[in-house]
C-alpha cells in the first residue's frame, strides 16, 4: 500500500492548524519513535496536550472527508495525530513503525497497519525533508505540497532527509485498518476507484454497475473487521 492524495486538507484548514502551531511549546520528538527514539531528530508538539488533541480531531475529520483517502485506507481507527517540525539539520533514520500504538490518555491501543504523512509546508519553503519510502517497487520519494497526505504500509521501512533550509511541519497519523492486508486492501480500493470512474458516465440504475458495487461491498464484508 502506497498512496499519494493531493489536497487531503484544504489549503485554509491548513492555514488554520498553521496559525494554531505557531506560538505553540514544543518538545524532543523522539518521546513518540517507540524502538527507533535513535533514529529520529525532530521536535513536536507534546501528545497529551489539549492543543494537540483538539487539532488532531480536526485532522481526522477532514480525512473522513476525503473519498480518497478512506477509499485507500478503509480507516477502523486512528490514533491522535502528531504534530512534528523539523528545522536544519533534523531527519529521520531508516526505521519500521511499532506494531501496535497505546494512548497514554485513553488506554485505548491499536495495531498499527498503515502509517500516513500530512504535510503543513509547502515544498518550497524548505530544502531536503523527503519522504522515502521503501515498498516492493524500490525506494519512492516524496515532497508533496502543504495538504498532500502520503499512506503507506507502517511495515515499510520509511525515513525523512535531513532539512537543509526551512523547515518541514507536518501531522503524522497512524491507523488500523478494517482491512489488515495490504493485497486485499489494495484491490478493494483499486474496485472502489473503478466503481467512482465508472459511475458519472453510466445509468444509476446500470446492472453492471451494481454488479461491481455488490463485490465491493462483500469482499469488505469478506476480509474486513470492525
Amino acid at each position: 500500500m502506497l498512496a499519494h492524495v493531493p489536497s487531503a486538507l484544504g489549503k485554509a484548514d491548513v492555514l488554520r492548524l498553521r496559525h494554531a502551531l505557531a506560538g505553540a511549546s514544543w518538545e524532543d520528538g523522539a518521546s513518540s519513535a517507540g524502538a527507533s527514539k535513535s533514529a529520529k531528530r525532530s521536535i513536536q508538539l507534546a501528545p497529551d496536550s489539549d492543543l494537540s488533541r483538539q487539532l488532531g480531531a480536526a485532522v481526522i475529520s477532514a480525512l473522513l472527508s476525503s473519498p480518497t483517502f478512506v477509499s485507500a485506507a478503509i480507516p477502523l481507527r486512528i490514533f491522535p495525530p502528531l504534530f512534528e517540525r523539523y528545522e536544519v539539520g533534523d531527519r529521520y533514520d531508516p526505521h519500521v513503525d511499532n506494531a501496535v500504538r497505546g494512548d497514554a490518555l485513553t488506554g485505548a491501543r491499536i495495531r498499527v497497519d498503515l502509517a500516513a504523512t500530512l504535510l503543513l509546508t509547502e515544498s518550497a519553503e524548505y530544502e531536503g525533508g523527503e519522504l522515502i519510502v521503501e515498498d516492493v517497487f524500490g525506494s519512492r520519494r516524496f515532497k508533496p505540497q502543504a495538504g498532500d497526505i502520503v499512506l503507506f504500509s507502517a511495515g515499510s521501512l520509511n525515513m525523512v532527509t535531513p532539512v537543509t533550509r526551512g523547515e518541514r511541519l507536518a501531522s503524522f497519523v497512524w491507523l488500523q485498518s478494517m482491512i489488515k492486508s495490504d493485497e486485499a486492501r489494495d484491490l478493494v480500493c483499486d474496485l472502489d476507484a473503478a466503481i467512482r470512474d465508472l459511475s458519472p458516465r453510466v445509468d444509476g440504475d446500470d446492472a453492471d454497475l451494481r454488479k461491481l458495487t455488490t463485490v465491493y461491498h462483500n469482499l469488505i464484508r469478506f476480509w474486513g473487521e470492525a
